[in-house]
């Protein structure tokens, strides 16, 4: 798909050299289409990174998508630079009166902290609460996806001692839902975590549909409101080296970690890391983009956020589902 990016954002040179279709402002205007508006709430320390991690997972379907990236002004980024927040991202304040197809947030290094102590946290419960009204369907990853379930249903991360660090198999739970639709039975997914959301606590909650989980990850995919809430406890995102560097980086640091488990063949941090995931990856995006963005969002955006909408929304994903 042509995803609608700055023309001089950093990642569009990336994304070409992958032979990544992304388009520029001036080529989008020649479009006569609504694009799709997608904002990025991105919490990560290295924004660049994530960028083009994300951008790129989103390239596989026809549709045309705008990006606008969003940033916490109520805490400074000390590892991007101020000239690229200033010139790529915008604020909550600059966009809280519009209305989006679907938003992303993703995770942030502040697991082990509790919730409040997060100094951005009245600020995030502030967006959490305007996706409601705001937003078709909110994409929430790792730690914003443990944000998200104890903001809007009460439910608390817990430290699971030992990180979680490596890939891991997991196994589709529900088959008929159209997000996992394409999926193989078992699938890896990236984690890198202290902290998880507990799969009793989950299951525990009737507002809850869990899609996907592991034996010795959890619960790694589940939605809420027919896919108006997604959350991912893993990071489907991740790039071939993005666990290899975490673990350079904490190695140089002299910390006490652990190879990533299943990662390097032959368990050999000398050995290149296998990829295991960018399908699934490619096939949960496209699926969240097509599902439960284009198919549920209105053409009339200011009706985004009305019960009628959500109404007849629910019925068609339905009808998806049946056929699935």
């Amino acid at each position: 798909m042509p995803v609608k990016i700055q023309s001089d954002l950093p990642a569009k040179e990336i994304l070409e050299a992958e032979n990544i279709f992304v388009m520029d402002e001036d080529q989008a205007s020649h479009q006569d289409i609504r694009p799709l508006q997608i904002a990025i709430l991105n919490l990560m320390p290295v924004k660049e990174d994530t960028e083009w991690h994300l951008l790129r997972s989103m390239s596989n379907t026809p549709l045309q998508v705008d990006i606008t990236f969003v940033k916490i002004s109520t805490h400074n980024s000390t590892h991007t630079s101020a000239n690229h927040l200033n010139k790529f991202y915008v604020t909550f304040d600059d966009i809280k009166h519009r209305k989006f197809d679907g938003m992303i947030i993703t995770g942030a290094p502040v697991e082990q902290m509790p919730f409040e102590e997060v100094d951005y946290w009245p600020e995030l419960c502030n967006i959490m609460e305007w996706t409601k009204t705001n937003v078709t369907s909110t994409f929430h990853i790792c730690w914003g996806a443990q944000a998200a379930l104890y903001y809007h249903y009460g439910l608390n991360k817990q430290e699971i001692g030992k990180k979680l660090f490596g890939i891991y198999r997991h196994k589709v739970m529900n088959r008929r839902t159209p997000l996992v639709r394409g999926f193989d039975d078992e699938f890896w997914v990236p984690h890198s975590r202290y902290t998880e959301v507990s799969k009793e606590a989950i299951y525990g909650c009737d507002e809850l549909t869990v899609l996907a989980e592991s034996e010795e990850a959890g619960v790694c995919l589940c939605i809420a409101q027919n896919g108006r809430q997604v959350f991912v406890q893993g990071h489907f995102e991740y790039d071939r080296r993005t666990l290899e560097n975490e673990y350079k980086r904490d190695v140089n640091k002299g910390l006490d970690i652990q190879v990533p488990k299943n990662y390097y063949p032959d368990n050999d941090p000398n050995n290149k890391p296998n990829l295991l995931w960018r399908a699934h990856a490619n096939t949960l995006y496209t699926n969240w983009l097509n599902y439960y963005v284009y198919q549920l969002t209105p053409y009339d955006m200011d009706t985004i956020g009305e019960d009628s909408v959500y109404t007849h929304a629910a019925a068609c994903s339905l009808v998806v589902e049946s056929n699935g």
